[in-house]
């Protein structure tokens, strides 16, 4: 009888322990930024009503654990989730979130990086970053997402297995974290951070294929108004006045990022644009096919000469349309003997600043950067 006594104390015991990681839902404990929100009882549950607005963890600084949360979504289009180990600014750091209305899709949840401000959902795509799943809309959907140096697992409604595991973008570092309601009004409950547990199980993250012969880097220059690229007469002047500071080089074998090293969302929202250089010798005078890839907008600049325009922006080839990176454009390029320059003017909105680009035959060219 005393051990059954004292087996049902610890068992309260741990209980209580486990209730004590909750975080109350009060202004103490979290910095609310929305248009509104409100503390109420939801479907069971003490809870947030939160419009178009986030949570920030007040004092806290998250390096590996458990974070785990309610929310009851809807049924539009919006994109809750959690960002963690975020600096001070939440520019860059790591995120989870899911896209409401896709249910069922492979790309109705994501993980990818916060890089300077951006989310580049249209480079970190496909099975390796995302699942598909079919979401509640009439109960509580549950988020377990298990955090150990640079690896991260997420389980969905207290699933044994994890859905997804993924390698982690950035090194190691505490950080802070901040749960998101994204473009529509949701209820958020029962957030809970344990840093105590933090065991991955069945760790086994997806490779995707890599993209053989793309050009392994780019010279960037500093940013401008992607405006004065609507009189082509101004094209010589504009690069006159560029500054060639920083290089991007190709990650998972896909693209160059370059908000790695400009700065897209800062004082001066309108400098959208930079220029990605590559310069080609060639042996003789001769054509070249030119795959590339690109985000948002591109003009292609060769030898002072603009030769093509396009957009690949979020939605602008079909309404369903990600404007993922990839070589989906191509371009013949006529190449003088000896030096070539060529510039890919790349203008961002949101998503993905990205270059990308491969010649189908190297033969007779050496590339430089």
């Amino acid at each position: 009888m005393k051990n059954l006594f004292t087996i049902v104390l610890l068992s309260l015991f741990a209980l209580v322990l486990n209730a004590q990681k909750i975080i109350p839902l009060d202004t103490l404990n979290w910095d609310i930024q929305a248009k509104s929100y409100e503390f109420l009882e939801y479907k069971g549950k003490n809870a947030i009503y939160i419009d178009q607005g986030v949570l920030i963890l007040k004092d806290k600084k998250f390096l590996n654990g458990t974070i785990e949360f309610d929310m009851f979504l809807p049924e539009e289009r919006t994109y809750p989730g959690v960002f963690f180990r975020a600096d001070e600014k939440f520019l860059n750091g790591e995120q989870w979130f899911v896209r409401t209305h896709l249910s069922g899709l492979e790309d109705c949840n994501q993980a990818a990086p916060a890089t300077n401000g951006i989310t580049p959902f249209q480079f970190y795509f496909g099975p390796k970053y995302s699942f598909a799943y079919d979401f509640k809309y009439n109960d509580w959907t549950h988020v377990k997402i298990v955090v150990n140096d640079n690896k991260a697992q997420v389980y969905l409604d207290y699933a044994e297995t994890p859905n997804l595991s993924w390698k982690l973008f950035n090194d190691p570092k505490d950080g802070g974290i901040l749960i998101r309601g994204s473009r529509l009004p949701i209820h958020i409950a029962d957030i809970k951070i344990d840093e105590d547990n933090y065991q991955l199980k069945d760790f086994k993250p997806i490779e995707n294929k890599q993209i053989e012969g793309l050009i392994e880097s780019w010279k960037i220059s500093d940013k401008f108004k992607e405006s004065e690229l609507g009189t082509l007469g101004n094209i010589k002047n504009i690069i006159s006045k560029r500054t060639w500071d920083h290089a991007i080089f190709v990650e998972e074998g896909v693209a160059a990022n370059i908000s790695r090293q400009v700065v897209r969302y800062d004082d001066q929202p309108k400098l959208n644009t930079v220029f990605a250089k590559i310069t080609i010798d060639s042996e003789k005078d001769q054509i070249k096919l030119f795959e590339f890839g690109y985000s948002d907008r591109v003009v292609a600049v060769l030898n002072g000469k603009p030769i093509y325009r396009g957009t690949n922006k979020w939605r602008t080839r079909d309404y369903r349309y990600l404007g993922t990176i990839g070589l989906f454009d191509a371009v013949y390029l006529n190449l003088k003997k000896g030096k070539n320059t060529l510039l890919m003017a790349v203008s961002e909105d949101f998503g993905g600043w990205l270059i990308t680009g491969k010649f189908k035959d190297n033969k007779g060219i050496t590339i430089k950067y």
